[in-house]
């Protein structure tokens, strides 16, 4: 297991998406079962889609 910033599997695996994110949803911590190096571009896009919903879900309307 591997913790890493949301950031560094952006910076990383989908650069394309950094200006979409927010700096809180760039700052999550990520826990990664089988460790950074064998994360795939499509693995990094699921880990951001996921990301931004449970964010999401602790954000409040107005």
């Amino acid at each position: 297991m591997e913790t890493v910033k949301l950031s560094r599997i952006v910076e990383k695996l989908a650069p394309e998406l950094h200006s979409f994110l927010t700096t809180h949803e760039l700052d999550l911590k990520i826990v990664l079962r089988d460790g950074f190096s064998v994360l795939e571009p499509a693995d990094a896009m699921e880990i951001v889609q996921q990301s931004i919903c449970e964010y999401q879900k602790l954000t409040l309307l107005h």
